[in-house]
């Protein structure tokens, strides 16, 4: 078939496919126009929701010149004007005989979509009112829901920042009065002779377990007088050279409550540096283990992990740890990144290392200790020599720990 004789409605179509197509929408207008009449409103409505929802496709400029008129007349019906709605295949074929093309579907919706849109921002501006009873009850329960939803997201993003201001604010809170305390308990030391304290009475809990007989409570340094005075649970003093770590060492009867508890028994989430409540510095555990929070504020045992550097061990080899009873002066052994098992689990144990019954049983653990080590510090221990253990949290592992161990030296 030559070009000249592939015209509809006044388009000529290049090829066969197109003029097929276009072919097929005549005919699909055609049966439309038999089932719908073109001058009822409703009947408009509906052909015209048919051809937005897609159950009504067309594939070529005939159709889409057909899906135009249908809108116009909505459009016009929807308006209140009075036209004359008819629709004909001859209105089509006065628009002139412009060369025809292949409309796909897709194509052809994208178009009518676009056209509408910019007919209704040139028309006129849909309001409410532009729509039946109820679609306008549809459309006023949508945006009631989607307000509904604001308030909601809102309310929760409100609660949300205000639940972040009060906790930072809290930490900051607790970290300075950390700060605070620190300082003030640290000028309570006092730099002169010992002291016998009294007997413990059977109410003080945190007095220091110590041997039965009053003739064997050693003498409180009267350094700490002040400070054991005011809590009974003092059991010494730690501090290293040059960084944060200068606190007060705390011991009860188990390793819960000076997790969440500062020096004066306040709640704190920063907590206390406290003891093993197994070790016992009189008569003297093998090994004395010593714990603190990993604060993100660098306060309390945390700056520890800086010993993973070689360089910062060299420039703070020494740890100042006094107990109560006496001063003490530990150079640091090891440094290493370790985790808390599971009581089934077959494993070298650093915080199960306290008292060693045995030269073997001591040189074993020293070889654990060595061999996880991150470097060699060139100090060693012997059978019989006072250990001391600084642990905190590891947050590279679950239930991780990083620890520092050291041996007393002669002053």
């Amino acid at each position: 078939m030559t070009s000249e004789r592939r015209i509809i409605g006044g388009h000529r179509f290049a090829n066969e496919a197109d003029f097929k197509a276009a072919e097929r929408d005549l005919a699909k207008i055609e049966e439309i126009k038999k089932k719908i009449d073109l001058n009822d409103p409703k009947s408009i409505e509906g052909l015209y929701n048919d051809l937005q929802t897609g159950q009504i496709v067309f594939e070529s400029v005939i159709g889409q010149e057909f899906d135009d008129e249908i809108y116009e007349a909505y459009v016009n019906f929807r308006d209140g004007k009075t036209v004359d709605n008819k629709v004909t295949t001859d209105k089509m074929a006065r628009k002139g005989g412009s060369a025809g093309k292949g409309y796909k579907s897709d194509k052809g919706s994208k178009r009518n979509k676009n056209s509408r849109s910019n007919k209704d921002k040139i028309g006129k501006t849909i309001s409410l009112e532009d729509f039946d009873e109820d679609m306008q009850e549809q459309i006023l329960k949508e945006l009631k829901k989607k307000e509904r939803i604001r308030r909601y997201i809102l309310i929760a993003c409100g609660t949300l920042a205000i639940g972040c201001l009060t906790y930072f604010g809290v930490y900051e809170f607790m970290a300075a009065r950390t700060e605070k305390d620190a300082q003030e308990l640290a000028s309570a030391i006092k730099e002169e002779e010992s002291f016998v304290p009294p007997v413990s009475s059977e109410d003080d809990k945190y007095y220091a377990q110590l041997t039965e007989t009053e003739e064997d409570v050693p003498e409180v340094l009267y350094k700490y007088e002040d400070l054991y005075n005011q809590n009974k649970s003092l059991i010494g003093w730690v501090k290293i050279a040059d960084t944060v770590i200068d606190y007060p060492v705390m011991q009860t009867v188990n390793n819960e409550y000076y997790l969440d508890h500062n020096f004066n028994q306040e709640y704190d989430k920063n907590g206390s540096i406290f003891m093993d409540a197994s070790c016992s510095v009189y008569p003297r555990s093998t090994n004395l283990i010593i714990y603190g929070h990993h604060m993100k504020s660098g306060k309390m045992f945390g700056s520890l992990q800086k010993y993973q550097n070689e360089s910062y061990y060299k420039e703070h080899k020494y740890i100042q740890f006094d107990t109560i009873y006496e001063e003490g002066t530990y150079e640091v052994m090891f440094v290493f990144r370790d985790k808390v098992y599971s009581q089934e689990d077959v494993n070298f144990k650093y915080y199960e290392f306290i008292d060693a019954n045995s030269e073997e049983e001591f040189n074993s653990y020293m070889d654990e200790m060595a061999a996880i080590s991150y470097y060699d510090t060139g100090v060693v221990a012997q059978y019989g020599d006072q250990l001391l253990t600084l642990s905190t949290c590891d947050y590279q592992q679950s239930n991780g720990r990083f620890v520092v161990v050291a041996r007393r030296v002669e002053e």
